[in-house]
């Protein structure tokens, strides 16, 4: 294991030194912050034609598509597995096992569809399996007769302060070529599930009944990786839906019927925001687009559940939200003031150790900086450095068909560590109690390629 750990540690050296990246915070102080220089040569950001292979459906009548898991309970021991028949209800058992084709073991799930404008869904199925061993192989079938499928999924290691672990983070993706290069570039990652930081399929960029159509679209392009690992969901502007020209007022109506969430099991009142612990990492979904302030369900649940953290048993405490709380791009500027000004100060007293946002098209990592000592009368009013903050990493960059935020804000601010305009995705490879692996990989031109790469300490072991 120390060898391996050793060959991983030389891997990044090297990352690091070939692409100039600073590491963090000195013992005096900060290096510049590095904005790349590297220009890409854009693919379109136009969505991959409906004709295309990632969208094809499954064969057989009434096969099940559209397949996604996620976890399904608050230590890592159950999933919610979920599909789609498109001509009949069918049957919402799942059968699994731990042998391929051999299922000693089966659960039952519900089904729902639903409308959207003269959009009708398929049948739609959530299934909770629990009681799952940890760190274990199991294989799934769904759908009746020769038009089932099967498929399989790892759950996590035991909840344990020295569980090695790999996130992909992965945010505003789409259903580009874009999108489908960062997919395939994750998939040959060494991630074993994914934080996914909002936006999803961008069907909102449509009209009518082509809404709901490019909801089912998306969800078979990403079935390749969702079928087989937890992808735990987030929210964004893209997915409240909301278009009351259209009839349609009831807001994350094709995400809430699609995308099921284990909020229950973390007490909170709502799918949008949610907590989960997995391996060595306690997750903490919020959402952006719902009530916030003080005395909302929202804020009533983060101050309970930032309670119930326990660093002796998850020393990695992680926050995904959409909208950044720092972001140096001209694009959605100072969007995230109001939720920073809520929370900002609970992430600095938990000592929270990364946040995780998207929304801006571009990639950006800050420094450890904190703007909480700000008040309407006296104080400081510019982000500091506070050791006891977050780093703060906005990846909407997954390859959406609204094309790359391209413009930065100059001088680079002094909070920023790293930016580029470029699609990508992130892995956080949590090593121990005391240090992850924090790699960044743009897209550059279809090939993978490492851009950006830091060693992360954690808040409360090194504290």
């Amino acid at each position: 294991m120390m060898a391996a750990v050793t060959r991983m540690e030389s891997t990044l050296l090297g990352i690091i030194i070939t692409s100039f990246v600073v590491l963090s915070f000195l013992a005096n102080g900060k290096a510049a912050g590095i904005t790349s220089t590297f220009l890409r040569s854009e693919y379109p950001a136009v969505d991959m034609p409906l004709d295309h292979k990632v969208f094809a459906v499954p064969k057989g009548y009434n096969a099940p598509q559209q397949v996604h898991i996620t976890q399904g309970d608050y230590d890592g021991k159950a999933v919610i597995i979920s599909w789609v028949t498109p001509d009949e209800p069918g049957d919402s058992k799942v059968q699994y096992g731990t042998s391929e084709k051999k299922y000693e073991f089966s659960a039952k799930g519900v089904v729902t569809n639903y409308t959207y404008y003269q959009y009708k869904s398929g049948y739609i199925h959530h299934c909770l399996v629990g009681g799952l061993e940890y760190d274990t192989k199991y294989y799934y079938e769904i759908g009746n007769g020769s038009s089932s499928r099967e498929f399989w999924f790892t759950t996590p290691p035991k909840v344990d302060p020295n569980s090695h672990y790999t996130f992909g983070i992965i945010g505003d993706l789409g259903q580009t070529f874009n999108s489908l290069s960062t997919l395939e570039h994750y998939m040959n990652s060494a991630g074993q599930a994914v934080l996914y930081v909002g936006d999803l399929s961008y069907a909102d960029r449509y009209e009518y009944n082509d809404i709901g159509l490019r909801w089912d679209t998306w969800a078979r392009f990403v079935e390749q990786s969702t079928a087989y690992q937890s992808w735990m969901w987030s929210t964004g502007n893209h997915d409240i839906d909301y278009r009351p020209s259209m009839g349609e007022i009831t807001p994350f109506k094709n995400y809430l019927h699609r995308y099921a969430t284990p909020y229950l099991a973390s007490n909170s009142s709502n799918p949008l925001w949610y907590a989960i612990r997995r391996a060595s990492a306690h997750i903490i979904v919020l959402s952006s687009y719902s009530p916030f302030v003080k005395y909302t369900p929202q804020y009533l649940w983060l101050a309970e559940e930032l309670k119930k953290v326990d660093r002796e048993k998850t020393p990695w405490l992680i926050v995904l939200m959409h909208i950044p709380m720092y972001n140096s791009n001209d694009a959605h500027f100072k969007e995230g003031e109001s939720m920073r000004a809520v929370f900002e100060s609970w992430f600095v007293q938990y000592k929270v150790d990364v946040v995780f946002a998207g929304h801006v098209h571009a990639y950006e990592r800050s420094y450890r900086i904190s703007n909480i000592q700000y008040n309407i009368t006296s104080g400081i009013w510019y982000p500091i450095p506070d050791k006891s903050a977050p780093v703060y990493v906005n990846v909407g960059d997954g390859g959406n068909n609204e094309g790359l935020a391209a413009r930065y804000r100059d001088p680079q601010p002094d909070y920023s560590a790293f930016r580029e305009a470029s699609y990508g995705h992130s892995t956080l490879e949590l090593m121990n109690r005391t240090h992850a692996l924090y790699h960044w990989n743009r897209n550059d031109e279809g090939k993978k390629t490492a851009a950006d790469a830091f060693v992360l300490h954690n808040q409360y072991w090194q504290a």
